[in-house]
C-alpha cells in the first residue's frame, strides 16, 4: 500500500498536486497547509468538485485501505522474518476466549487449538508477555496435527488463585509445579514443553525435575535455572545494566511505580528487549490486557525480589529449590534458540550447552529477532518444536 503526499517546494503561479488518497469528501485549506501545500480558493473549489464527483470511488478505496491496515503490522512482522501470514479467525477466537480448568492452587486460563487426539505441546510465556506470543506458532503446529495448549502463568490473564489466602509467590519451582498440576488436570502424562523468558525457565525446570513428563524441550535462551545463592555473584557492569528493572523492583518505589504504570512500563521492556521488532499498539494492547490480573504486580515483584534473596519463598518448595540450586542436567531431547537482536540479558549458548546431556541442537536466528522470539519468528519456533519431536522419536 503506497501513499504519496507532495511536500516539496511550492512553485507559483503553477501548483503541482499529485494524487492523494484521502478518505474524506472535502479537503480544507488547513489540511493542505499541514502538508505544506498552498492553494488558492479557486484551486480548492476545483479540487472539491473533482472529489465530490468521485466520492463513491474514494469511499470504496478508503474502506479497502482501512481493512488492509488492520493486518499490516502482523504481515510486516512476518515479512521481516521471511514468513507469510494468513489470519485465522478460529485461532484468534481461541486466544481471546480462553478455557479454564482447576489445577492445584489455580484456576488456569488457557488457549487450546489443534485436534484433541494430537501430540500435546504446552507453550509457556514470560514477563512481560502473555499467551499471544504463541498465537501464530500455535496455528502452524495445529496445522501439523499437534494439540497445542497455551496457559496463562500465575498472575496473568484469566488464571486466578483458588484461595485468597494463598501466598502470591513468584518463585521458580512454584510456577513449574503449576504446569505439572495443569497437565494432571488435563490428564496429559507427557508433552513437548516450549517457552521463553519465565516460560523457558519453567520448561527447563520441568525437564530437569520431571523428565518423565517431557517428551522434549524447546527453550529460548537455553538453560535459565538459577538460585538466590548463585545470584549473589555480581556481574560485569554491562550485564548489571541490563537488569536495571530487577533492582528497581527491589525498592518500594519500584513496587509503587510498576503498580501505577504497568502498561507503560511493560511496553518499554518490549521495546528495549526487542529493539528491531516493529509492533503496533494493537499488538501490544492485546497482550497488555493480561497484566490487568489482580495478582500480576505481586507475582512479578515477588519473583524478582526472591531471585535476589530479598523476599522469602515458601517452605513446601525448599526441597525442589535445593535440587535446582545444584544446576541439574537436562536429559530430554532439547532445542535451544536465540535471536540475533535480543536486547535483554541472556547467557551465551556455549555457556550452557553442556547442561543438556541428551540429544541437543542450538539455533541462533538472524534478521533482527529479539527477546519475544516466538512472536517475532513464529515459524522458526514452530519448526523447533517439530525438530525436537523428531529427536524424541529417534531416541525411542
Amino acid at each position: 500500500m503506497h501513499f504519496t503526499v507532495f511536500s516539496g517546494p511550492v512553485q507559483r503561479p503553477k501548483i503541482r498536486i499529485p494524487l492523494v488518497i484521502w478518505p474524506v469528501q472535502d479537503i480544507s485549506p488547513s489540511i493542505c497547509l499541514s502538508f505544506g501545500i498552498i492553494l488558492s480558493s479557486q484551486n480548492i473549489t476545483i479540487m472539491n468538485t473533482t472529489l465530490n464527483f468521485s466520492k463513491k470511488l474514494l469511499s470504496v478505496i478508503s474502506l479497502v485501505i482501512s481493512m488492509g491496515m488492520g493486518l499490516s503490522s502482523l504481515k510486516a512482522q512476518n515479512n521481516a522474518a521471511g514468513e507469510k501470514y494468513t489470519e485465522n479467525t478460529t485461532i484468534r477466537s481461541a486466544f481471546q476466549n480462553t478455557k479454564k480448568i482447576r489445577a492445584g492452587l489455580l484456576d488456569v486460563g488457557y488457549a487450546e487449538i489443534g485436534p484433541e487426539s494430537g501430540k500435546p505441546v504446552i507453550l509457556l510465556h514470560g514477563w512481560p508477555y502473555d499467551i499471544h506470543s504463541f498465537e501464530q506458532s500455535s496455528a502452524l503446529l495445529a496445522e501439523k496435527g499437534y494439540r497445542v495448549l497455551v496457559p496463562y502463568l500465575r498472575g496473568y490473564g484469566t488464571t486466578t488463585f483458588v484461595s485468597a489466602n494463598t501466598k502470591r509467590n513468584g518463585q521458580q519451582s512454584a510456577v513449574a509445579l503449576d504446569i505439572i498440576a495443569f497437565m494432571d488436570a488435563l490428564k496429559i502424562d507427557k508433552a513437548i514443553i516450549g517457552g521463553f523468558d519465565w516460560g523457558a525457565r519453567t520448561a527447563d525446570i520441568m525437564a530437569a525435575l520431571w523428565p518423565e513428563r517431557c517428551t522434549g524441550l524447546v527453550a529460548v535462551s537455553g538453560y535459565l535455572i538459577g538460585s538466590p545463592k548463585a545470584n549473589e555473584k555480581p556481574l560485569a557492569p554491562n550485564a548489571e545494566f541490563l537488569w536495571w528493572y530487577q533492582y528497581y523492583f527491589s525498592t518500594e518505589r519500584g513496587y509503587k511505580g510498576y503498580k501505577a504504570n504497568t502498561e507503560a512500563f511493560n511496553k518499554l521492556i518490549w521495546k528495549t528487549a526487542s529493539p528491531k521488532w516493529v509492533f503496533d499498539d494493537q499488538t501490544y494492547l492485546r497482550s497488555a490486557a493480561a497484566f490487568n490480573n489482580p495478582d500480576h504486580v505481586d507475582i512479578v515483584i515477588h519473583n524478582y525480589r526472591w531471585r535476589l534473596g530479598l523476599a522469602k519463598g515458601e517452605k513446601q518448595y525448599d526441597v525442589l529449590e535445593a535440587q535446582l540450586a545444584k544446576s541439574p542436567s537436562i536429559t530430554v531431547p532439547t532445542v535451544t534458540l536465540e535471536g540475533d537482536a535480543n536486547g535483554a540479558a541472556f547467557p551465551a549458548p556455549e555457556s550452557y550447552a553442556s547442561r543438556f546431556t541428551g540429544k541437543y541442537a542450538h539455533h541462533t536466528l538472524t534478521g533482527g529477532i529479539g527477546h519475544n522470539l516466538p512472536q517475532e519468528a513464529p515459524k522458526a519456533f514452530a519448526d523447533a518444536i517439530i525438530e525436537v519431536d523428531s529427536m524424541s522419536q529417534a531416541t525411542n
